[in-house]
C-alpha cells in the first residue's frame, strides 16, 4: 500500500524546515507526499521563497505520516480551528506525528504533544511545557509516534531517520550518500552547547521578541477549549 505522507505548508514558513525532509520524503519507495495547504495557490516562505502546495485540505487522504515544520507564520495557525481540526483529526490516525523546529508548537495547540516527550528549535525549548510537552534537548525525540526535531537543519536528520524508520537503515544510508550529506561547517556555532556565549546572548536577544509573543499566547491558546 502507498504510504501517505502529508506536509503541511503554510504562509511564512521556514522553508528548510520542510524543503530538508521533503528532499527525502521523495525518496521513499510506494509512498507519496502531500503539500497541504488550504487551496493550491502559490505560498510565500519567511525567506519570500514560493512554495505550491500539491493538496488542498479538504482533498487529503488519511495520512500515514503528518508532518508539521515551523517559522514565524506558525503563531497565526496556532489560533486557526480549521488547521487545528485537521491536525487533530489526522494525528489521532496517523502512523507518525512529526515536527521540526517551532512545528512542535502547532502540534501542541492541537493537544497533540500532551504528555510525550518532544523537541523544537533551542530557543523555544522552554516553551514546549505550555502545551503539555516535556522538553528534551535532542536533535531528534521519538516518544511512541511522535518525533520531532530541533531547529531547521535538523530537519534533515529527522528525514533521515523518517527515511530508516521507513524503509530500512541501508536504504536512509544510500540516500544520505546520494545527498552527499556529510556536514562539515566552517564553524562550530549551530547550537548554545558549543556556541560563544556572547554570540549566544546575541541570538537570545534577536530571538526574545517572538519567543515573549508565544510565550503570551500560548496559554490563552491551551485554556480557549481548542484542544
Amino acid at each position: 500500500m502507498t504510504t501517505q505522507i502529508g506536509m503541511l505548508l503554510f504562509p511564512d514558513l521556514t522553508q528548510l524546515d520542510l524543503t530538508g525532509p521533503f528532499e527525502l520524503f521523495c525518496e521513499l519507495p510506494d509512498s507519496k507526499v502531500h503539500l497541504l495547504w488550504k487551496d493550491t495557490k502559490p505560498v510565500y516562505a519567511d525567506s519570500g521563497l514560493g512554495l505550491l502546495p500539491t493538496t488542498a485540505l479538504g482533498d487529503a487522504p488519511q495520512l500515514d505520516l503528518l508532518f508539521i515544520p515551523g517559522g514565524w507564520g506558525q503563531m497565526r495557525l496556532m489560533r486557526d480551528e480549521e488547521i487545528l481540526g485537521f491536525l487533530r483529526r489526522h494525528g489521532e490516525k496517523a502512523r507518525y506525528v512529526t515536527s521540526v523546529c517551532t512545528g512542535a508548537l502547532l502540534l501542541g495547540a492541537a493537544g497533540l504533544l500532551r504528555g510525550y516527550r518532544a523537541a523544537t528549535h533551542w530557543a523555544f525549548m522552554e516553551l514546549l511545557p505550555l502545551v503539555g510537552a516535556t522538553p528534551v534537548d535532542e536533535r531528534i525525540v521519538v516518544d511512541r509516534n511522535r518525533i520531532t526535531a530541533g531547529g531547521v537543519t535538523a530537519g534533515i536528520d529527522f528525514g533521515l531517520h523518517i527515511l530508516a524508520e521507513l524503509a530500512g537503515a541501508d536504504f536512509a544510508q544510500r540516500a544520505q550518500l546520494q545527498l552527499e550529506y556529510d556536514p562539515a561547517p566552517p564553524f562550530r556555532s549551530g547550537h548554545p552547547r558549543v556556541a560563544d556565549p556572547a554570540l549566544v546572548a546575541a541570538a537570545r536577544r534577536d530571538l526574545a521578541d517572538t519567543v515573549e509573543k508565544r510565550r503570551a499566547s500560548l496559554p490563552k491558546i491551551m485554556a480557549s477549549g481548542h484542544t
